[in-house]
């Protein structure tokens, strides 16, 4: 997508961020998106910045897969209702709807296999290949946007997304009733996992994180017990460990301590992304403990319950926005969240000033 000319000069064009590369992430105005046959053109109301996002902000690349020209970034956002051009979904204009980044092709083997967040040829937004939520506009699939619960807020709404995330990696972890857990990493998705772990009947919850306000911050939602280091825990079960490790950093050492912390026979499932795309692990303790060892990849068909989760109060979503810019700031915004200062957890950008 290239940058029009002079600012507002063109009736069809649409205020946008830009992410050109590493630490580079610039405003400008584009050509508006058009809708075509079975989609919709959306409102930007309100957009979470994602550790993803971080991703390709600090590196350029999340793996193999880098910014070869500039991006929209942003996959976790509400919109409103502008124009449905879907025959078969219902979406009145003004209804305010979650959106799905995920644009699977709904014919593969995985897709047909009701796995379609392991679709290879997924399009997924706000990635090289598909812009994603930080700009006025955006046009998605009729599908991909979801109506949200009446009086549900934007900011909200667009939390669902990174809520459904942590209910695909529960669906995983295949949690019973009263099994311990830990949560190795209290950002917003290490939040939402404690919660929806709290919420599917785990016994004891343990939040492990460097930053001593994320960790109070998982105290007050809920956590029995909140540390700075991941050996604590090996206290608080007498040395037994956790049944299920639920890590959501971007450490390189954290599925080594996810190990470390997993009781004999117990379950991890990694939902970070480690900075370097590598990590490294103790194979003879993760071998000799029979650990079984799952990787999230986004999420499945979850939106429904990811709603009916927030509807029914079982996840608090407000308490992880620490920080809200406009459009126009959303360069600072990066920066701020990128910092891990100011007591930093969610930073959302508000498209929409009134959202």
């Amino acid at each position: 997508m290239t940058p029009e000319g002079a600012a507002g000069a063109d009736p069809i064009a649409m205020r946008a961020a830009l992410l050109y590369g590493p630490h580079d992430v610039r405003l400008a105005h584009v050509p508006r998106p058009a809708p075509g046959a079975g989609e919709v053109l959306l409102r930007v109301q309100a957009v979470g910045l994602c550790g993803s996002d971080l991703h390709y902000y600090r590196e350029g690349r999340i793996g193999p897969v880098g910014i070869t020209s500039p991006l929209i970034p942003g996959h976790e956002f509400s919109a409103i209702v502008v124009e449905n051009r879907s025959r078969t979904c219902d979406l009145a204009p003004g209804c305010l709807v979650a959106v799905d980044p995920a644009r699977s092709c709904g014919s593969c083997e995985w897709c047909l296999g009701g796995h379609p967040n392991l679709c290879p040829a997924t399009r997924f937004a706000g990635s090289p290949g598909c812009h994603g939520g930080l700009a006025e506009y955006h046009v998605a699939p009729a599908e991909a946007a979801v109506p949200v619960a009446a009086g549900m807020g934007a900011v909200p709404a667009a939390l669902l997304e990174p809520l459904g995330v942590a209910i695909h990696a529960l669906d995983l972890a295949r949690l019973r009733p009263m099994e311990t857990v830990a949560v190795l990493g209290a950002g917003p998705i290490g939040l939402l996992l404690m919660q929806v772990a709290r919420a599917s009947g785990a016994g004891r919850v343990f939040v492990v994180d460097p930053l001593e306000y994320r960790v109070e911050v998982g105290r007050r939602l809920g956590a029995d017990e909140v540390a700075t280091r991941a050996d604590a825990i090996m206290d608080w079960t007498g040395g037994r460990g956790v049944d299920v490790v639920l890590e959501a950093t971007n450490s390189p050492m954290a599925p080594a301590q996810a190990v470390a912390i997993a009781r004999i026979g117990g379950r991890i499932i990694l939902v970070g992304i480690p900075d370097g795309d590598t990590f490294a692990l103790d194979a003879a303790a993760a071998r000799r403990k029979g650990l079984v060892l799952k990787f999230a990849r986004r999420m499945g068909r979850v939106y429904p319950r990811a709603v009916q989760m927030a509807q029914g109060g079982r996840v608090t979503l407000d308490a992880l926005v620490t920080h809200r810019f406009p459009l126009d700031r959303t360069p600072e915004a990066f920066v701020r969240q990128n910092s891990y200062r100011d007591g930093v957890l969610k930073t959302m950008i508000l498209v929409d000033a009134d959202a």
